[in-house]
Order: structure tokens, then C-alpha cells, then sequence
């Protein structure tokens, strides 16, 4: 096996587990913490609180699809990055009208921004 593919073979078992683990530790803060995340819900949808829940759902459910390599698990973790990044985008704005756009919180979020990519790739390296 080239390095290469050796490479590519190491990426392919601990990529979806570190976008697993991440999964884990915001699906969890969720439920324990739904304020963190209740003001990234667009005023359109009903029960805010409700949705949070419902997302941390989601993410411990795709964390439990990555981590036991199950074939829907990073399809599914793709579909659940797409979906949050508008929250993402939400938060970024909000950070920035609040603080200014030099300020650490507003920076944060607009890095995490960008970072959805690499995840996106990371969750479908367990792919068969």
C-alpha cells in the first residue's frame, strides 16, 4: 500500500469519528443547554425550544450512525451540516451586530463558517 493510501485508508476511520465526537458534545449540550441554541432558529418555525431538541436529537443520532459506521450515518451527518448552517450563518450575523465584527465572539462564528466543509468531507470518508 502506497503512503498515500495508507494515508487515505487512516483519514477514512478517524474522520467520521471526530465529526461523530462533535455530534456527541453539541447533540448533548442541546439538551442540556437548549438556550445556547434557541436564538439560531429562524422566527418562522413554531417552538424553538422544541426544534433545538429535535436538532440535538438529530446530531446524537447521526454521532451514533458515524460512530457505528452505519450507511446512512454520513449521508445523513451531510444533510444535518447543511441544515444547521444557516443557524451557523444566524449566529454570525447576530455576533457581529452585537459585538462588532472585530470582536472575538463575532470572529468564532464567522470561522466556524468555513469549517462546515472539511466536516461535510470528514463524514463521508467511512464511506464503503
Amino acid at each position: 500500500m502506497t503512503s498515500t493510501g495508507a494515508a487515505s485508508t487512516r483519514s477514512r476511520s478517524w474522520a467520521p469519528k471526530t465529526v461523530a465526537a462533535l455530534f456527541t458534545l453539541s447533540g448533548v449540550v442541546h439538551f442540556a443547554k437548549p438556550d445556547v441554541f434557541t436564538p439560531l432558529i429562524p422566527s418562522w418555525l413554531p417552538s424553538p425550544t422544541a426544534v433545538v431538541y429535535v436538532s440535538g436529537a438529530l446530531e446524537l443520532a447521526c454521532a451514533y450512525g458515524l460512530f457505528t459506521r452505519r450507511r446512512w450515518g454520513g449521508p445523513a451527518s451531510v444533510a444535518l451540516l447543511l441544515a444547521v448552517w444557516p443557524g451557523n450563518l444566524q449566529m454570525a450575523i447576530d455576533a457581529t451586530s452585537d459585538h462588532g465584527l472585530d470582536s472575538r465572539q463575532a470572529l468564532i462564528a464567522w470561522a466556524r463558517m468555513p469549517l462546515q466543509i472539511p466536516l461535510i468531507w470528514m463524514a463521508l470518508q467511512d464511506r464503503p
